[in-house]
């Protein structure tokens, strides 16, 4: 892997832990009433943004994308069971467990045929 593409992974890495703290900045700012968690709900999905526009310099705009929503969504359900008591269920893991199936076949999909 080249130097740049790994850059771009780090920077994949980068929006999707500001994204998912931007979903939990969500959470806590009850509809935008608390200002606090507003603001850095605004500051979060900025970096993530801007870092998922330096990963799309080297990595397919699909995989980019399938990465990151998936990688958050499923951070965000993990974190939602253990900090804000959702609910957890037979249905949720297997569901959750085909995004990540989702995931891999969007990257190495290109590399099975």
């Amino acid at each position: 892997m080249n130097l740049l593409l790994a850059d771009s992974w780090i920077s994949l890495g980068i929006a999707i832990v500001f994204g998912v703290l931007g979903t939990i900045s969500m959470k806590l700012s009850n509809g935008m009433q608390k200002l606090k968690p507003s603001v850095y709900l605004t500051i979060f999905y900025t970096i993530s943004f801007v870092a998922l526009t330096f990963a799309m310099k080297y990595i397919e705009l699909s995989v980019v994308y399938a990465v990151w929503s998936g990688i958050g969504t499923i951070l965000v359900a993990v974190i939602g069971i253990f900090h804000f008591n959702e609910s957890v269920s037979a249905k949720k893991i297997f569901f959750l467990s085909l995004i990540v199936i989702g995931i891999i076949g969007m990257h190495f999909g290109d590399y099975l045929s």
